[in-house]
């Protein structure tokens, strides 16, 4: 896992006030799902960490826009068929070309930020769309941990870390098959090294691209 920086625990701090959702929950999340890296370069500008899922886009579509999203290799009926590339860049690149099929059902099929949040989960987070939930995670390091803390609440799963119940939690947000890649154990790590790092007041560190 990857250092966590003053930015995000700042944000963090914050968030965590606002929403009523312990700071650790929130590192513990973006550690374990984006190594607590806040942004990409992309071109010239900064964006939040995304992953698209070709099986959400298909499922959100119907008619002609599915089947010139299927031709282009942007949607599958299931899940994994569409490659991610490593690269953000990439990954906003193949978004952008979803977005030109169908912008809201682009917007929900993408998971966002630091605690990579479906953008299908918009309605349930208190969003007008999946595209307001995307600007949310776009416009800031707390908007994303804003969305991390709002579906955390939903099935009150900060208090499943707060209680050890790291299994319990990894089914929650990572789905039953957590156990093959050790979700729980990684949950359990980073929600020690979250609070250590919280508790430091003066934790610092720089994204490899220089961004905080």
């Amino acid at each position: 896992m990857g250092r966590i920086t003053q930015r995000v625990l700042d944000a963090a701090r914050t968030v965590a006030t606002g929403e009523g959702v312990a700071a650790e929950a929130l590192v513990a999340v973006a550690l374990v799902e984006t190594d607590g890296r806040s942004l990409a370069a992309v071109g010239e500008r900064f964006e939040p960490l995304i992953r698209f899922e070709g099986h959400y886009f298909d499922r959100l579509l119907t008619g002609r826009p599915r089947e010139v999203a299927r031709l282009a290799g942007l949607a599958h009926p299931k899940a994994g068929r569409v490659r991610n590339p490593a690269d953000q860049e990439a990954r906003w690149r193949l978004l952008e070309r979803a977005i030109a099929i169908h912008r809201e059902a682009a917007f929900a099929s993408a998971s966002w930020g630091l605690g990579q949040v479906m953008g299908a989960h918009w309605q349930a987070l208190g969003f007008a769309s999946a595209e307001a939930l995307a600007a949310c995670a776009r416009a800031s390091v707390a908007g994303q941990l804003r969305l991390v803390a709002r579906f955390l609440k939903l099935g009150r799963l900060d208090a499943l870390l707060g209680k050890g119940d790291m299994a319990g939690f990894a089914l929650r947000y990572n789905g039953p098959a957590f156990r093959q890649n050790r979700y729980d154990a990684k949950i359990a790590a980073a929600w020690n090294e979250a609070k250590a790092a919280l508790a430091r007041p003066f934790a610092a560190g720089m994204s490899p691209k220089g961004v905080p």
